[in-house]
């Protein structure tokens, strides 16, 4: 069971991902370090509601 989440960036507000994820193995947020075009640097992009 995969679904879509929308991923955004904690220190802007952007939403620049998409992804999947599979909500029966991993029911938490899913956090991961991304490439900022806005601050051109990886950043922490969080997992929306």
């Amino acid at each position: 069971m995969r679904v879509k989440v929308i991923l955004e960036n904690t220190e802007t507000g952007d939403r620049d991902y998409i992804t999947t994820k599979n909500k029966q193995k991993n029911p938490e947020r899913l956090e991961l370090k991304k490439y900022s075009p806005k601050l051109r640097r990886y950043a922490t992009y969080r997992e929306t509601k």
